[in-house]
């Protein structure tokens, strides 16, 4: 087994904008090996929303090739992208995304319904997966009765549930304040300590920190890609 859960190469990305081609990503080649810790960091325009949207199976590049633990996935069917994305990756957004008529547990059990899980083992997972975040005692609760802080544990419980290859962060604590903010990225160290592969992408210097290595973008291509010093000192 390779240790790239991650191979990208070549990638480009274009979008017709009225009579105008905008190329988003200009052959973005990079590997993120299993078991990593890496923050995609670039101003608006950088490309790196694209490359998140590629990375996490929401779209498809123009040309290259991407290949997830194993599989190219640079031009499959809107329904194997689905099930590629259920299987293989757990997203955590900026909004949380959760299903407000839904308590705690039935949000984390979601991508386990899609898998056709047993609804005995989907409870059993979901109850693990809210332990693992410190939130078992918020189970019963819906979105509206839990703090920002205790919405993204959700979103962070329901994106372990399939032990995913990647979990994907988007702008993770961007509707957190500070303090609420140090304590999701320190639960992203901890699930990353667990033997977690994690890309987060952010515009924030202090949240890109956490992670061990910062690929940095800049009109669509790779401007600096380097492993992060403050971590390899703590190492």
């Amino acid at each position: 087994m390779s240790m790239n859960v991650i191979e990208i190469d070549k990638i480009e990305k274009n979008y017709e904008v009225g009579t105008q081609i905008v190329r988003a990503l200009q052959g973005v080649s990079t590997n993120i090996v299993r078991g990593d810790y890496v923050a995609i960091m670039g101003p608006s325009g950088s490309g790196k929303s694209t490359l998140m949207n590629i990375i996490g199976a929401l779209d498809t590049p123009s040309a290259g090739s991407y290949v997830l633990n194993g599989t190219d996935v640079s031009h499959l069917t809107d329904d194997r992208l689905a099930e590629i994305r259920n299987r293989e990756i757990g997203f955590v957004f900026q909004t949380f995304n959760l299903l407000h008529q839904y308590t705690a547990l039935e949000n984390v059990m979601l991508p386990l319904v899609y898998s056709g899980v047993p609804k005995a083992e989907r409870i059993e997972r979901a109850k693990e997966a809210l332990d693992r975040v410190n939130l078992a005692n918020r189970m019963t609760h819906k979105p509206n009765e839990l703090s920002g802080g205790q919405r993204q544990r959700v979103a962070v419980a329901r994106a372990l549930i399939n032990n995913p290859s990647i979990i994907l962060a988007d702008e993770p604590t961007g509707n957190l304040d500070s303090k609420t903010s140090i304590d999701i990225m320190r639960l992203f160290d901890n699930i990353h300590q667990a033997g977690n592969t994690i890309i987060l992408v952010t515009h924030e210097e202090d949240i890109a920190r956490h992670a061990h290595r910062i690929v940095r973008l800049r009109d669509g291509l790779i401007e600096l890609d380097e492993r992060n010093q403050q971590i390899t000192k703590m190492n």
